[in-house]
């Protein structure tokens, strides 16, 4: 029995490690934003996990007045990393798509924060891990909610 516990978790060990071992190492560096949901570190482009945030061209309203809240959303991410080297992990690639990662900013989690803020939305199909953020967010009226807004994914089709 007590062999068998040895080989179990000598086999546990080496997946895990041959699994970190082809897993894509993080990209540390100064973030080139390209909108609320998409940075450029170190030659590599990521899409922030587990959000979507207004297309760069997308429009809201707020008070009866249109505004480009795709620009208003990349500012604010523009922020989070301003002057801040950051470290984005991957959890997937798609070919000819961005590389979807958590990026953080000094530990602080970028798709945490741009939900938080309510520029940008938790992502249903990713699971809940921002939801809570996000319906503080509404309920406080940040960002996309203190006006009128179509959900990113669906402005997109």
């Amino acid at each position: 029995m007590l062999l068998l516990r040895f080989v179990a978790a000598f086999v546990a060990a080496a997946l895990i490690h041959a699994h970190a071992a082809m897993a894509e190492p993080s990209t540390i560096g100064l973030p080139e934003v390209v909108d609320g949901e998409t940075l450029r570190v170190g030659g590599k482009t990521f899409r922030l996990y587990g959000i979507d945030a207004p297309d760069i061209a997308q429009t809201c309203e707020i008070r009866g007045r249109t505004y480009n809240c795709g620009r208003v959303s990349m500012t604010a991410l523009m922020d989070l990393v301003a002057g801040v080297k950051i470290r984005c992990a991957p959890r997937r690639n798609s070919p000819g798509t961005p590389a979807v990662a958590h990026c953080f900013a000094a530990g602080y989690d970028l798709s945490e924060g741009m939900v938080h803020t309510g520029w940008a939305l938790a992502m249903p199909r990713d699971g809940t891990k921002y939801a809570r953020i996000e319906a503080r967010a509404k309920t406080a009226k940040r960002g996309l909610w203190k006006g009128k807004f179509t959900l990113p994914w669906e402005w997109r089709r």
